[in-house]
């Protein structure tokens, strides 16, 4: 049986949001069992019955719309753009599924106040340095004030150790962006993702931010995790409007 965690937010009635947990599906390890990834090196017959497992448990009103992710800052408005090479989707479309795949990054879920807009964003380091939050809230027709966000889970502070390199991208491009990096015995740093994220959704006037507490990394029961295993599936977190 397929395993969800539902967003604990203030969402409207009309948004239906999960993100999937690790058991539940048919691959075989180091992919078991509920791999929703085709990139990944897993047997694509057995991914194809992993997400229609998916669709038939969760009696989702249609196939979600995987998007191909690159670690970039691109948004696709699904009933209009016709590439799927992007790390951000947004739709207006009522049974449309707005859907990213993650193992440690974070998945980023997005509706508006009325429930007539949703968007899903795939927040690596790379991405959420290099502007894939704004560009999906620029996607958006609402306001960002009118907009309210969930940060699902990924990798935790304690289980996520950057170089140098990265906390300088994010200092020369954030205020205040060196409270969420924390030195280490290593001489490394201990990098607060979520933290970060949760910064620029507010720095971009998001009214309201929720953040999930759950660690991808630590829980090998529950999540994939690339930085625990290199060889591994893919959670989903998908968000549509009933």
């Amino acid at each position: 049986m397929i395993e969800t965690i539902q967003p604990n937010w203030p969402a409207p009635s009309t948004i239906q949001a999960c993100c999937t947990t690790r058991p539940g599906g048919v691959s075989a390890a180091p992919f078991d069992s509920l791999n929703l990834a085709l990139h990944v090196g897993d047997d694509p017959a057995l991914v194809a019955q992993n997400r229609k497992l998916l669709r038939e448990q969760l009696k989702l009103p249609a196939e979600p719309c995987w998007i191909n992710q690159t670690h970039g800052t691109r948004t696709v408005t699904l009933e209009r753009d016709a590439s799927r090479d992007a790390d951000a989707a947004v739709t207006r479309v009522p049974g449309s599924i707005a859907v990213v795949m993650t193992a440690d990054c974070l998945p980023i879920l997005l509706c508006n106040q009325a429930g007539s807009e949703v968007g899903a964003v795939h927040a690596g380091w790379r991405g959420l340095r290099a502007g894939v939050v704004q560009s999906a809230l620029a996607t958006m027709n609402s306001p960002s004030q009118q907009l309210i966000a969930w940060i699902g889970p990924g990798i935790s502070q304690a289980c996520f150790e950057v170089g140098d390199e990265v906390r300088t991208a994010f200092i020369d491009s954030m205020p205040n962006a060196q409270t969420f990096f924390s030195a280490n015995r290593r001489g490394r740093w201990q990098c607060d993702l979520a933290g970060l994220a949760e910064q620029v959704l507010k720095a971009e006037g998001v009214g309201e931010v929720c953040r999930d507490s759950h660690c991808s990394y630590r829980d090998a029961d529950s999540f994939f995790s690339y930085r625990r295993s290199a060889t591994t599936g893919r959670m989903a977190s998908l968000i549509w409007i009933n």
